[in-house]
């Protein structure tokens, strides 16, 4: 078994509202007045909630988990979950009200863009202050000082100070001195958002690299559930300063975006009209439904979907376009039915098509329903938009296991050759 890295164990972080921190003597001054003649905060923010003295707020409530060298867990939640507070706790900026975290080696942490910079110093001269924090030696930073900058990409602006820094430029000496030092514990909090596309490419890759080969453990908080994906093989999820899952990346991912219950294979539009992205004005969308049997389709090469409609007026040639996509908003691809009733209908119409499904792998899907028309041009119109049933396939060929993670979602039908 791997060396533990990390314990976290029962811990609790409890703050004290409207206490400490507040801005200047004089606004205090204001505040005390108010309150001796019954006014309203004057200095409070519009739309700010006014906290009474001595109100608490649990940040974090029992949180416990353990991580081993090499493991690059994520960690996710809705903000306020308690994400960038846990972070806090282990980099022991401040200290927990409860509970014990053990640590087992030396933690580089990145929670915020220009974190441990000072403004006034160039960005060589940040690289010393850093590893001087870290507690390395001269001689040692002195080794790493070239990789660093060679990594950050920002060799022409090294000796400039950092105050003139953009926030992307920021962000790349930040990650390349953290990414470098002699830390067996790196820890990230959404640092990657600022940087361009390529950089973050590069950063993922770097945690990759640093924890497979050298053994390092990575904590990565992160909203783009792509990052997490790639870099992770593990999750933890927040809800209100709780644990709530602590396991697989895509079961967490769901857990995370709500799509792990029981989900409903038919829609009544009706009785859940929040589930029309757009009202029809003429054609209206009453009813969807997966035919297949059971919650779960069992064969994922035939999918069956009937679909119900009301109309005002005689509408021809009504057509369907059925969008699939992850539980995260990943688009994975959409099917059309031309001409799916050519009956003219005033009041009710329905239809039943069949979709082939192979090149979807395993796995639970969220739809879209788009009714349209298309005239004699080739344009379309579109008459009703409805976010459809979910739907889950399971099953699928025996002889190989596709790697979802890896691959991607949509499977094509094999290749032959001529």
């Amino acid at each position: 078994m791997e060396e533990l890295m990390l314990k976290i164990d029962n811990v609790s972080k409890l703050y004290k509202l409207g206490q400490i921190g507040r801005t200047t003597l004089r606004d205090e001054l204001q505040r005390f007045s108010a309150r001796l003649h019954g006014r309203e905060d004057p200095t409070k923010k519009i739309g700010a909630k006014t906290y009474k003295i001595g109100e608490t707020f649990l940040a974090l409530d029992g949180v416990s988990f353990e991580v081993r060298k090499g493991e690059r867990v994520g960690i996710i939640g809705h903000n306020g979950a308690g994400k960038s507070t846990l972070l806090k706790l282990i980099s022991r900026i401040t200290a927990p009200t409860a509970g014990m975290i053990g640590l087992n080696g030396r933690v580089a942490s990145m929670l915020e863009v220009g974190t441990g910079f000072h403004g006034e110093l160039t960005g060589r001269e940040n690289v010393y202050l850093n590893g001087a924090i870290m507690g390395m030696t001269k001689r040692e930073i002195d080794d790493k000082i070239e990789d660093i900058i060679e990594f950050s990409e920002v060799r022409q602006f090294i000796d400039t100070p950092v105050k003139r820094y953009s926030s992307g430029m920021y962000v790349k000496l930040a990650f390349s001195v953290a990414a470098h030092l002699d830390a067996e514990i790196m820890i990230m909090d959404e640092i990657l958002a600022v940087g361009d596309m390529a950089f973050q490419k590069k950063c993922l890759e770097k945690m990759n690299d640093v924890s497979k080969n050298e053994g390092r453990t990575v904590l990565y908080v992160s909203h783009n559930m792509n990052t997490i994906r790639e870099l992770c093989d593990r999750v933890i999820v927040l809800d209100h300063g709780k644990v709530v899952f602590d396991g697989s990346v895509e079961d967490g991912i769901e857990v995370y975006s709500g799509q792990r219950k029981e989900g409903s294979w038919r829609v009544d539009y009706k009785l859940a009209p929040e589930l029309r992205l757009w009202n029809g004005r003429i054609t209206r969308m009453r009813s969807a439904e997966f035919l297949n049997q059971s919650c779960c389709q069992t064969e994922p090469d035939r999918i069956r979907l009937k679909v119900c409609w009301e109309s005002d007026t005689v509408v021809k040639d009504i057509c369907l376009r059925l969008e699939f996509s992850k539980s995260d908003g990943t688009k994975i691809g959409a099917a059309c039915g031309f001409g799916i009733d050519k009956g003219e209908h005033r009041q009710n119409g329905e239809a039943t098509v069949v979709l082939d499904a192979s090149s979807l792998v395993s796995g639970r899907y969220e739809t879209i329903i788009n009714l349209f028309t298309v005239n004699e041009f080739g344009s379309h119109k579109n008459l009703d938009c409805v976010r459809g049933p979910d739907i889950e396939l399971v099953g699928g060929r025996s002889d190989i296991v596709w790697n979802a993670r890896k691959w991607g979602s949509v499977r094509f039908p094999d290749m032959v050759t001529e």
